[in-house]
């Protein structure tokens, strides 16, 4: 029996430094894959969308291996922090407050936040107009902490959900007056759809550096410099070899990077 143990810990010896170097070769992604155009499923399970093929560009750029983990958006920081991945891709915003939790790549896009409503609604000052209103966020998103320092002060009810396919859900059902989102996700994901028909835009664009950030940005461990300095230079690479501007143009009509 010692001899079968002994042989056996020789093996694991041998295979380990072959295991260690092929898991050095895989980042492990973090993504919520419920927010269209950026993340979704396609009808056979798949996960596609902007952030995904964003991030198969990345790793192909650093010659590393692509290993994606959903997770709801809400546990996705507490989740790279216990090390279940080493990076979120998932249209997070660059925020002082995040900052705080974990670091971040430069950014990788920048759209505005909007908000929809009923077609007709008017919004022309938050203050009046969105007293009595039931607004969806999604929990734990930038959206959620503006509708909440914003929207509730002037008397608006602030509901959150796990995802923004959820808000949508009940937007459309009559349970909710608005949602606040960023604007190319309301726009695919709800207002071009059967669902979001009788429903727009209202309001202006809200862009706020405070809550909105610096853009979206690819957060990784807090000190994890060398894997956040590595991603950017990758972004940087694939704006400047064209491949960024072909999956852009895959899903926006419009330079999603922004300023």
């Amino acid at each position: 029996m010692k001899k079968i143990a002994l042989l056996g810990a020789l093996a694991l010896s041998l295979l380990s430094p072959l295991t260690m170097a092929q898991e050095a070769k895989a980042l492990r992604i973090g993504i919520e894959a419920a927010y269209p155009p950026f993340a979704y499923k396609t009808p056979d399970g798949n996960i596609t969308g902007f952030d995904y093929d964003i991030g198969v560009a990345l790793c192909e750029e650093m010659k590393v291996e692509c290993k994606w983990i959903e997770q709801e958006f809400d546990g996705l920081i507490p989740a790279l922090k216990v090390r279940k991945f080493d990076a979120v891709l998932s249209s997070m915003s660059i925020t002082e407050e995040r900052k705080r939790a974990v670091d971040f790549t430069g950014k990788y896009y920048a759209t505005p936040a909007k908000l929809a409503m009923k077609s007709g609604a008017v919004m022309n000052d938050v203050a009046t107009d969105l007293k009595g209103k039931k607004i969806g966020v999604q929990r734990s998103s930038v959206y959620d902490r503006y509708a909440t320092d914003v929207f509730a002060p002037a008397g608006a009810e602030i509901v959150r959900y796990s995802s923004q396919n959820e808000v949508f859900l009940d937007l459309s059902a009559g349970r909710l007056d608005g949602t606040i989102a960023d604007s190319v996700n309301i726009e695919d994901g709800f207002l071009k759809t059967d669902a979001g028909k009788g429903f727009a835009f209202v309001g202006p664009d809200f862009t706020e550096e405070k809550y909105f950030g610096e853009g979206q940005g690819i957060a990784v461990r807090k000190g994890d410099k060398a894997l956040a300095d590595k991603i950017s230079a990758a972004i940087l690479a694939i704006r400047a070899n064209g491949k960024y501007k072909a999956i852009q143009d895959k899903y926006f009509s419009f330079d999603v990077y922004g300023k």
